[in-house]
């Protein structure tokens, strides 16, 4: 049995208990360098880069918007592979390590330590995509010779596709709070690419005849995340800039999602009794 320290959900914002979580934060994103989780940055820049050469050569007039599409396309399937694979063992690297219970011994809640774990890779994500979209931004000055509208007009579309990711990574987490990996894996996939398709789930249930059919497809899109919502890469390939109100409203919706998952896991994880 864990230690009685370790036993409380609630995270307390006092000074403390945020210092407390910063502390695992830190220790989260210290482990994803060790572990050489950045390193898929390498191989972004330099898929990339070489795409940049071939579609220079091919393309004199659509160039910059191919190298948009394929560079946030790629930005979003690279964080996503870390928010899934690296998400999940978060909590589970920790049981099998059994560092856990030195964690636990000392004065740190469950929910402090999740949300601990959940801020240290969201600071990865951060700077992956940040290097991510510098990437692109620079491949359009080469390709363009230095001046093109388009490098600085994708980072709106930079920043929603890290709300995705937060998602993403909060819905990982929440599946690592009571199963196991390979699991979770494939549930966090499953919400991925669902979710991208949550719309036509709600088209797909008002075309069928069964009430039980339609109250089914009707329950996954209210309760999946809508990450349609968050996709603005085609238009970012034509430079239009998401409107402000759309901004603010998948900011709002990201955030309450990603509260809901966290209290969600804290809760779960509360429950868990480990052995």
């Amino acid at each position: 049995m864990l230690p009685e320290n370790g036993s409380d959900a609630s995270v307390a914002v006092d000074g403390s208990s945020w210092r407390r979580i910063a502390t695992i934060a830190r220790n989260t994103f210290r482990e994803a360098v060790r572990d050489r989780v950045l390193y898929n940055l390498v191989l972004f820049v330099l898929l990339l880069t070489v795409s940049a050469i071939f579609l220079g050569a091919a393309s004199a007039s659509q160039d910059a918007k191919i190298i948009v599409d394929l560079g946030l396309s790629a930005m979003l399937l690279f964080g996503a592979f870390i928010a899934i694979f690296v998400g999940v063992g978060l909590v589970y690297k920790e049981i099998d390590r059994r560092t856990l219970y030195v964690i636990f011994a000392k004065p740190v809640g469950r929910g402090e330590f999740l949300v601990g774990k959940y801020l240290g890779l969201c600071l990865t994500l951060a700077v992956n995509v940040v290097v991510m979209g510098a990437g692109v931004s620079l491949v359009l000055l080469g390709v363009q010779g230095g001046s093109t509208p388009l490098a600085a007009r994708l980072w709106p579309a930079v920043a929603l596709i890290y709300l995705e990711l937060m998602i993403l990574t909060g819905v990982a987490l929440l599946f690592s709070s009571f199963s196991s990996p390979i699991l979770s894996a494939l549930l966090s996939l499953a919400v991925f690419v669902i979710g991208h398709f949550s719309v036509d789930l709600k088209t797909m249930g008002a075309s069928l005849d069964s009430a039980a059919a339609r109250v089914f497809f009707d329950g996954l899109y209210y309760l999946l995340p809508n990450l349609s919502n968050f996709s603005y890469i085609t238009p970012a390939a034509y430079g239009i800039m998401p409107p402000a109100d759309h901004v603010l409203t998948v900011l709002l919706y990201a955030l309450i999602y990603i509260a809901v998952l966290l209290a969600g896991s804290a809760l779960i994880f509360t429950r868990r009794d480990f052995k």
